[in-house]
């Protein structure tokens, strides 16, 4: 890979590819020492649907503290 006049990179295709990463998506750069590191942040729908699962609320336990969230907000 070559930086361009601009600092402009493009990454390989066989690398985007192993790295999941998909045209548009948003990544976050972090400079460790002379390493530049890449990092996709997923969309929050998609953290939501491919993400890491910690907890399990019912229905019914969701829409309970919706409510109690709105009444706090709107009265």
């Amino acid at each position: 890979m070559r930086v361009s006049k601009k600092f402009t990179i493009y990454l390989p295709r066989t690398v985007a590819k192993a790295a999941g990463v998909r045209e548009g998506e948003v990544l976050r750069v972090r400079v460790d020492g002379s390493r530049i590191i890449l990092e996709p942040i997923l969309d929050p729908f998609d953290f939501a649907l491919k993400g890491p699962k910690f907890a399990k609320v019912t229905f019914e336990e969701f829409e309970k503290e919706s409510e109690e969230l709105q009444n706090e907000i709107f009265g």
